[in-house]
């Protein structure tokens, strides 16, 4: 998935070219991993665009950063508007949006307090993220997610996706789409950057986040519109053989969104098809953020992108 360059890029306040875009070799992330970022999507909307549960995503980063004690110099409404802004400016949608606040150049070592906190905003077109179209075939990963009091989990932080490089890379080099991390204890946890759900007897299951799981926006949005299909959702510890056994499995994440699992360790799940449970929640998903349905939950902030862009191939 190659990066497609945008013409602008956000940076403290200002667009600035993209090429523009750099930092110093001894900046402090570069040398510790001392960043947050987000991923946002935007989708083609039939009168425009809009970008998913921004404020929802910003606060997000927000929480990041307060984790880690980087102040960034930003509000909630002014890091949102800066999103609209880039996209707006680039005039590209669907896209992908990365926002990010790491530690620049000041100081070298390891106390990051005294390095001050940069901000950037880009956004650029990106199609699927998980490969193939019959579902996704993953495995468990030999690497555990963090353990509590290591890493904070919560934190969408750089440094964390060091141990999500681990689990993709194995995956991919034994032949499977993605992996899937279990916790310190064994038990499920989460994808490389996705949540995952597992259906069985009809009912929904996902990892609380205390198993090491991320708190995602897509998985949050998954839940909302589970319960208003009347499908029972339950947050519990999960065994890593539910997930052979089970009649359904799934990813959601801004880059997975709601990928159904066709086998786990060459195990068929279920048949191996996209099951009722699934189906029903990816077609509810993507009618509210493709304009099809009704946006309800008031989840899309629209942009003003012409629609010929937007909606264009």
């Amino acid at each position: 998935m190659a990066l497609e360059t945008t013409e602008s890029i956000w940076h403290n306040g200002r667009l600035i070219a993209w090429e523009k875009a750099q930092i110093h070799v001894m900046s402090h992330v570069v040398h510790y991993g001392s960043s947050v970022f987000e991923g946002l999507r935007c989708y083609a909307q039939p009168q425009g665009a809009g970008v998913f549960r921004l404020e929802e995503h910003m606060q997000r980063l927000l929480d990041s950063a307060k984790i880690y004690r980087m102040p960034v110099p930003y509000t909630l409404e002014e890091l949102c508007s800066a999103v609209v802004d880039v996209v707006e400016a680039n005039g590209v949608a669907p896209c992908y949006i990365r926002p990010i606040a790491f530690r620049g150049y000041g100081e070298i070592g390891v106390n990051p307090l005294r390095a001050p906190v940069e901000v950037y905003i880009a956004n650029f077109p990106w199609g699927k993220y998980i490969p193939g179209t019959v579902g996704a075939d993953v495995c468990i990963s030999s690497w555990n997610r963090l353990a509590p009091n290591t890493m904070p989990s919560l934190a969408k932080s750089g440094a964390n996706y060091m141990n999500s490089q681990l689990i993709r890379m194995e995956a991919e080099i034994n032949g499977y789409s993605e992996g899937i991390a279990l916790d310190v204890n064994g038990y499920l946890s989460e994808g490389s950057g996705e949540n995952v759900f597992v259906v069985r007897g009809g009912v929904l299951y996902t990892p609380p986040l205390a198993n090491s799981a991320l708190s995602g926006i897509t998985r949050s949005s998954v839940i909302t519109i589970a319960k208003e299909l009347g499908i029972p959702v339950v947050e519990q510890t999960l065994p890593r053989e539910l997930l052979y056994i089970c009649d359904e499995a799934f990813f959601s994440g801004t880059a997975a969104e709601v990928t159904h699992l066709r086998s786990v360790d060459r195990v068929l799940v279920g048949d191996g098809t996209i099951g009722p449970v699934t189906a029903a929640i990816h077609e509810e998903f993507f009618g509210i953020v493709n304009g099809t349905r009704p946006d309800r939950y008031e989840w899309l902030t629209p942009v003003k992108v012409p629609v010929a862009e937007a909606v264009g191939v």
